[in-house]
């Protein structure tokens, strides 16, 4: 309790004596009628009772904090909610990264995908090194300019803590600044979607042959060795020739543009899938004598463009489409028909984007263009009949935390309860689908309505496009937009 200055008394302020005390009479000419200068604050002896820690009663005072809770709504900017005023930027907290990183290139890239490398699995050590292939898109009146660029990123350095006289003597380099080099291969149209396959060595003391399918806006599949391009990095005055630069094959199955592409994780040689806007899906593998074949018969099914394809991560022959008529289809390639074993309707709009999940293989995401992404557990889907609709069964999960549409989906590489999410109202998320729905710890958010528990983290990236984890750095994500993002947060 505070204390307060004694007021002068009309005696001049001399204290009392120990053992002295003024006559009644005296008492009573100085104060004349006493007062109780607390009487109407407490009557009685049941008011100071009912009275809250703040003088109020308990019930006022949880009244009026409820509705501060709920006013917090119109307090808090919520990245991808609120939008900003003129004049205003967002910066990011730094202390809840441990490394950030932006780097440009010279026209944007819709499309990336990471190249694993001989640097070691599981890295923790900095600075990060890492390489990647991208495909730009350039103005419509300079498509002349765009490239496949083939990119290594290094010096990506942890970020300045404040640090113990005994780490101090820590390497100098991890404070080194960020450096993107590149090598291009001239290219006429923009790229919608690269994917990046790598078929080991016969010789060990060989890098792995680095390939990569890019699927252009003309409708073409581009499919190009990029491995000299790679070990140009590390071997100084390395010159890529003209027929390095060239494509080793180019299909033309496909009548339209197309966005989805992806190679077979289990078929070294290299199977790749390609799907366009007519909704038909293309199989090509690779040949024995290094020649690429396309099977003529394209899968056929879906009503509206194929905006994604996976194959399976466990079962060679199974990989599964989705598309703009809002359903995701499972197929067989041994089917004689190619029509999908599986097929269910996942959304009402478009469904942009899939990821398959590597450690848990029943599990699948999906990503729509209304904003909600969901994860399917595909047990509990049925096999086609030939008279049926496609099925609507219930997701395992269902998010609509984002107003845009959801651009990209992953899974962690190594932990099933963590996904990675792009949307267009220019964040990255990362969610914890470990958090318990009946968790009443997990449900705080801070008063902050219609913010998932399962929300992690909210990363601001301007026209985020396409994210991907980095298989060997563990936590770390790499996302391209207006520019690329390479951060790590301390949560993940």
């Amino acid at each position: 309790m505070s204390k307060r200055p004694a007021e002068e008394q009309e005696n001049g302020g001399v204290s009392l004596k120990g053992g002295e005390r003024p006559g009644q009479g005296e008492l009573e000419d100085e104060l004349g009628e006493f007062e109780d200068e607390f009487e109407d604050e407490y009557e009685s002896e049941d008011e100071i009772l009912e009275a809250g820690v703040d003088g109020r009663p308990d019930a006022e005072r949880e009244a009026e904090e409820k509705t501060e809770a709920m006013d917090v709504d119109q307090q808090t900017f919520i990245v991808g909610r609120n939008k900003l005023e003129p004049g205003q930027t967002l910066s990011p907290d730094l202390s809840t990264y441990e490394m950030l990183h932006a780097l440009s290139t010279p026209w944007p890239c819709l499309s990336f995908d990471i190249v694993k490398d001989s640097l070691g699995d599981n890295r923790k050590t900095y600075p990060a090194t890492m390489y990647a292939v991208a495909g730009t898109q350039a103005d419509r009146k300079r498509e002349k300019e765009n490239q496949l660029m083939v990119m290594k990123f290094s010096g990506l350095s942890r970020m300045e803590r404040e640090q113990d006289d005994e780490d101090s003597s820590d390497d100098e380099d991890e404070d080194a600044d960020p450096i993107l080099e590149s090598t291009s291969i001239p290219l006429t149209s923009t790229t919608n979607r690269i994917r990046a396959h790598q078929t080991p060595s016969s010789n060990s003391s060989q890098p792995p042959t680095t390939l990569t399918a890019s699927m252009m806006e003309s409708g073409q599949v581009l499919i190009h060795d990029v491995t000299p391009h790679l070990a140009s990095f590390d071997t100084p005055g390395t010159v890529i020739t003209p027929q390095q630069n060239k494509a080793i094959s180019t299909l033309r199955m496909h009548k339209t543009e197309g966005y989805a592409v992806d190679w077979s994780p289990l078929v070294s040689t290299g199977k790749l899938l390609t799907g366009d806007n007519n909704g038909g899906i293309y199989v090509t593998t690779r040949t024995a004598g290094e020649g690429w074949a396309t099977d003529s018969r394209p899968f056929t099914g879906h009503e509206g463009s194929v905006e994604e394809l996976q194959w399976s991560p466990s079962e060679r022959n199974v990989f599964a489409s989705a598309s703009s008529d809002g359903t995701i289809k499972v197929w067989d390639v041994r089917s004689k028909s190619r029509k999908a074993a599986l097929s269910i309707q996942v959304s009402n709009t478009d469904v942009n984007v899939m990821s398959w999940s590597h450690q848990t293989t029943h599990l699948l995401a999906s990503g729509a263009d209304d904003g909600v992404w969901a994860v399917w557990d595909l047990r509990q889907w049925k096999p086609n009949t030939s008279s049926s609709a496609p099925s609507k069964p219930t997701p395992v999960a269902s998010f609509n935390f984002h107003k845009e549409q959801i651009t990209s989906v992953e899974w962690h590489p190594t932990d099933d309860s963590i996904v990675a999410v792009a949307a267009g109202d220019d964040t990255l998320t990362l969610w914890d689908l470990a958090v318990e729905l009946d968790d009443e710890e997990s449900k705080d958010t801070g008063g902050v309505n219609e913010v998932p528990p399962q929300l992690l983290f909210v990363h601001y990236m301007e026209k985020a496009k396409e994210l991907h984890f980095h298989p060997q750095i563990p936590g770390c994500l790499v996302g391209t937009g207006e520019a690329f993002n390479v951060f790590k947060t301390i949560s993940v």
